[in-house]
């Protein structure tokens, strides 16, 4: 069965919205690293309308560029990527489908294919979903540290409790920590 690894930027309060806007401050070559296995290791992306939207408008134009990042910008064009929305899409991108249907259903179907670990960046509400559902192997946090006080948090009030069970944790030079996080259920 293939895994599903999530991979998030979280302010120590928890806030997971626009990333963009906050996070580089903290972004150095030991958090690039942390990302870039994160995704490298993975032969499918899974991700949000939203998130695909931000991916697909930056990274092929890196690739075309060809400047330092566009080894991964590549690297990312050439990974399958499925993306999850309600409405039909149509892909400029290579590589890109659509997961049709039922998410939890289809999240399932793809799970049990063949290949290598399916990678997941952004993307919080299938996240959630996922979380919920028990399909998702592990959590990576990349929380910064910084308090956004305002924003989208990882999980909200109404959400069900769901244990985890932390798997490894790593500080950075910069002051961000990578904490790994897999199902509380999960075989020891």
């Amino acid at each position: 069965m293939r895994k599903i690894t999530a991979g998030l930027f979280i302010s120590a309060d928890g806030v997971v919205e626009s990333p963009e806007q906050w996070h580089f401050k903290y972004f150095d070559a030991e958090l690039g690293a942390a990302v870039g296995e994160l995704l490298g290791a993975s032969d499918t992306v899974l991700m949000g309308r939203a998130t695909y939207d931000v991916f697909a408008g930056t990274w092929p134009a890196v690739e075309e560029a060809g400047g330092e990042e566009a080894g991964m910008a590549k690297a990312i064009g050439d990974t399958r990527k499925i993306v999850v929305s309600h409405q039909d899409l149509s892909f400029t991108w290579r590589n890109s489908e659509q997961l049709k249907g039922d998410l939890i259903e289809g999240v399932r179907a793809l799970k049990q294919e063949e290949g290598g670990p399916i990678g997941m960046s952004g993307s919080v509400s299938v996240v959630r979903r996922l979380l919920a559902a028990g399909l998702l192997d592990e959590l990576n946090l990349f929380v910064h540290p910084v308090a956004r006080g305002a924003g989208l948090r990882l999980f909200d009030e109404t959400a069900d409790p769901i244990e985890l069970k932390l798997l490894s944790c790593r500080a950075f030079a910069g002051g961000t920590v990578h904490m790994v996080y897999g199902p509380a259920s999960a075989a020891e």
